[in-house]
């Protein structure tokens, strides 16, 4: 009897598994994005791979340094799906980031990908704030960065990069997504459009709402590209 059960058991546990279980991989060598298609998917729709080219896979333009002659001082070129198609379903993206002296790549969050950078030249203090750990907070970790260090900022957690030094500096990004999107904090709450509402955003800042409409009405610029 005991055996039956327990014979019972396993195969309602395999059944689940079954049920729940999914590919570790992707399905295909490649899924090259069709831009022109008319479907809408989480991502992009699979070109014909009859019409696939070397050049969806490769672009140019790494090696430029990206303008940083605006407020804040810094400029993000991103290198994902829209100018690889070749990256479509392979989860991954590159960015090269420029700093003028004491420019700064203001705080934001990734919301699908994971970052990690390195410092190609100068010298860069970086952070990383996490959730709410325990109820105790948020906790701050932060580092200064020579050329040569790498630093992991995880998948959805508010980070920033600044320039301290009076020399520019470079650094370029990898992350764990085709098209890991960026929400830079300032602009998305004091420049969404249409606004936040001044009574939502005085109580959460606890400020008047006139500081909060003096904040609505500043240029908040997008660094990427």
């Amino acid at each position: 009897m005991a055996a039956k059960v327990l014979l019972i058991a396993l195969l309602a546990l395999a059944s689940s598994y079954s049920v729940i279980a999914s590919d570790p991989s992707q399905l295909q060598d490649f899924c090259v994005a069709d831009k022109d298609s008319k479907v809408s998917v989480n991502g992009f729709v699979c070109k014909n791979s009859m019409d696939v080219k070397a050049e969806d896979f490769s672009t140019s333009g790494f090696d430029k340094p990206g303008c940083t002659s605006n407020k804040l001082g810094s400029n993000v070129t991103a290198f994902n799906v829209d100018k690889i198609p070749g990256l479509n379903t392979l989860g991954i993206s590159l960015a090269r980031i420029d700093f003028a002296p004491f420019g700064l790549n203001p705080p934001h969050i990734h919301p699908r990908g994971t970052e990690i950078l390195t410092v190609l030249e100068g010298e860069l203090y970086v952070g990383f704030v996490t959730s709410n750990i325990n109820g105790v907070g948020n906790k701050l970790f932060t580092k200064v960065l020579k050329k040569g260090d790498v630093f992991v900022f995880p998948q959805g957690l508010i980070h920033f990069q600044f320039n301290k030094g009076h020399a520019n500096a470079v650094a370029i990004a990898g992350l764990s997504s085709q098209n890991p999107g960026v929400i830079t904090i300032a602009n998305a709450v004091f420049g969404s459009k249409p606004p936040i509402s001044d009574d939502v955003l005085a109580k959460a800042f606890q400020v008047d709402q006139k500081t909060v409409d003096w904040l609505q009405a500043q240029f908040w610029m997008d660094n990427n590209n």
